[in-house]
């Protein structure tokens, strides 16, 4: 009987250990979908600031190289005919349109998550006009800048050119040709 009673008492000590043990696994499998959830709600929130603060990023960088090409066209403008600079432009994001027909240059960037302006309303900031055409959480930003004074021509055609995202930066040439107006050919190297 003293056997029996040990064996038992040996039986009841494994399952009760056991059950130690599949409650710890329980447990950490619990605590784990509760870390991973946590996670996921945090996520989601954090995610949209982060890619509307890049948005502000990429829009700050574009106008900075939209306010270069200004300065650059204007410099150009008041020195003579047959001067050609050399412009180093970076395009992480959406598209630079250099628009001979219409004599403007264009950065457009769709789907972004950040509001340049205020929707659906012209705003100017220097030289360069800003729309923003929200559509539901995202919007589509045009920054524009107007030489209806000049002549622009890409490869001394009056065409559209669209330069877009690449990792290596690109060269731009713009050149003050001679012509009844000033004429600002662009080009790239």
């Amino acid at each position: 009987m003293k056997r029996g009673c040990h064996n038992w008492g040996f039986f009841r000590y494994n399952f009760s250990s056991k059950n130690r043990r599949g409650q710890v696994w329980v447990e950490t499998v619990i605590y784990t979908l509760i870390a991973l959830v946590m996670i996921g709600l945090v996520l989601s929130f954090v995610q949209p600031k982060i890619a509307e603060l890049q948005d502000k990023s990429t829009l700050q960088q574009s106008m900075s190289m939209l306010n270069e090409i200004d300065n650059t066209i204007l410099s150009l403008a008041q020195s003579s005919p047959g001067n050609t600079r050399k412009l180093e432009i970076n395009i992480k994001a959406g598209s630079l349109t250099i628009d001979g027909i219409n004599d403007e240059i264009i950065f457009n960037l769709d789907k972004s998550h950040y509001q340049l302006s205020e929707p659906n309303t012209e705003v100017n900031y220097g030289n360069i006009v800003v729309y923003t055409h929200p559509f539901n959480d995202i919007n589509n930003i045009n920054m524009t800048l107007n030489y209806s004074q000049y002549n622009l021509t890409y490869q001394k055609g009056d065409t559209i050119k669209t330069i877009t995202t690449s990792s290596t930066p690109y060269n731009l040439f713009i050149s003050n040709n001679n012509g009844a107006k000033i004429n600002m050919d662009f080009s790239l190297g």
